[in-house]
């Protein structure tokens, strides 16, 4: 194998491009970025010349100790900032080994048979408490099956996959039967109605963001018709979703947000759960292109839930973070 080849990847690396200097520090992926930075990953890229995408983010993130709260290693935010960087003609990275497989077309759905009542479950919301909420994001976590195939076959934007921190209750009520599936994962980048609520500039955002998570997904079956269920699983879900958050990734969430779809539903659930809108989507995705050109998708109302009382200060890190 060759002195420019990859010893995990195989494959060859060009010859390094002439990099422009950068005159000014700036934040990338949550992080400032200056001279010394950019010249220690350069430093690690000529000692290296063998190394692949994956190897450079995981020593940049060995390096940095750039690690969650939980002490897992943030190496996918490590290639990310040096796409980043890339993009900006900063430096130059090694040609991609192996183009990154659709998470979302190749995962199986779960074979899993879902128990479908021949006649909607109509009964009083006080008829099914207690509600048991049961969070299964974990590897191999008893349930988790049932809780992605509702999701896959009954939500209609459907579900194959997610990426990042994330939490998953499956809801069942006092006799068993799963009556609604909800999903929490990142929050949107960036939202001009949300980002002028809290009050934070774009740095302070980048650095803080995983304070938020985002209502992905939320699903009561079609067969279950029960007044007033969505939104006592909301507030329910409200009340534990930051300690099981600590929990999981050792940080606390202090806001909650969800994007509704304007002309399918109404949001009542949302507001009748402490849910409150501050404005609506432009309309764009995060894939819209530097050329202005943008993909056009439906209009969503904006909603928040703070979980805190001075969460405004938590987030813009003005407050000291309370201890758990």
């Amino acid at each position: 194998m060759g002195k420019n080849s990859c010893r995990l990847c195989g494959t060859q690396r060009p010859a390094s491009a002439t990099l422009p200097s950068v005159d000014e520090p700036g934040i990338v992926q949550g992080r400032r970025i200056g001279l010394s930075e950019l010249e220690q990953i350069r430093q690690g890229m000529r000692a290296h010349p063998d190394w692949s995408r994956y190897c450079l983010s995981r020593h940049l993130a060995t390096l940095w100790n750039w690690r969650n709260p939980a002490g897992q290693l943030k190496d996918m935010a490590a290639r990310t900032l040096l796409l980043k960087l890339e993009q900006r003609g900063w430096i130059v990275l090694p040609p991609r080994r192996l183009v990154p497989p659709n998470r979302m077309r190749s995962k199986p759905v779960p074979a899993v048979g879902l128990p479908v009542p021949e006649s909607p479950l109509t009964q009083p919301l006080s008829a099914l408490l207690p509600l048991t909420l049961t969070e299964v994001s974990r590897p191999g976590a008893n349930q988790r099956d049932l809780f992605e195939a509702l999701l896959h076959q009954h939500h209609y934007l459907s579900h194959r996959s997610w990426v990042g921190e994330n939490l998953q209750y499956l809801v069942r009520d006092r006799q068993g039967r799963a009556v609604a599936c909800v999903l929490f994962g990142a929050a949107a980048w960036q939202c001009a109605d949300r980002d002028r609520y809290v009050g934070w500039d774009a740095p302070t955002r980048s650095q803080r963001l995983h304070l938020l998570t985002n209502n992905t997904r939320f699903l009561i079956p079609a067969w279950v018709q029960v007044p007033h269920l969505a939104s006592h699983v909301l507030s329910r879900i409200a009340q534990g979703l930051s300690d099981h958050w600590q929990a999981k990734y050792g940080h606390p969430i202090y806001l909650l947000e969800t994007f509704v779809e304007r002309e399918r539903f109404e949001g009542a659930c949302y507001r009748a759960a402490n849910w409150v809108r501050v404005g609506q989507t432009q309309g764009r995705t995060r894939q819209d292109r530097p050329d202005g050109k943008h993909r056009q998708v439906p209009i969503k109302d904006v909603y928040l839930r703070p979980l805190h009382p001075q969460f405004r200060e938590l987030l813009r890190g003005t407050r000291s973070t309370p201890r758990p």
